[in-house]
């Protein structure tokens, strides 16, 4: 089965940064892509980040770019999430995911609060 480990959440002010990593095992297939989605308070999930395995494009969404910065260590299978200037806005949980050979799978989430 495949399993995504989160770590790197937790509270910081206004302005300040947290870099978010998820590791990946178990995987049997090739691995496409690997990013982030996060749930606002009440809310669904909202895409954030991703990053294609096989040339490291990278896509965000509007909210965060210029802001947050996704990459990989393909050796490891893990992503990471530096988020740098962040907003009271940006709080909420993050969860990462793997799209791979077998499919789509989610990480348990980690929370992100950002005080003003």
């Amino acid at each position: 089965q495949v399993q995504l480990v989160e770590s790197g959440g937790g509270l910081v002010q206004a302005g300040g940064s947290l870099r978010l990593s998820c590791a990946a095992s178990g995987l049997t297939f090739s691995t496409y892509a690997m990013g982030w989605f996060r749930r606002y308070p009440e809310k669904e999930r909202k895409f954030v980040a991703a990053i294609t395995w096989s040339g490291s494009n990278t896509y965000y969404d509007d909210s965060v770019k210029g802001r947050f910065t996704i990459s990989k260590d393909a050796a490891k299978n893990t992503v990471y999430l530096q988020m740098n200037s962040l907003k009271p806005e940006d709080t909420g949980v993050y969860y990462c995911y793997v799209q791979s050979g077998s499919g789509l799978s989610w990480g348990q989430g980690t929370q992100v609060t950002v005080s003003s």
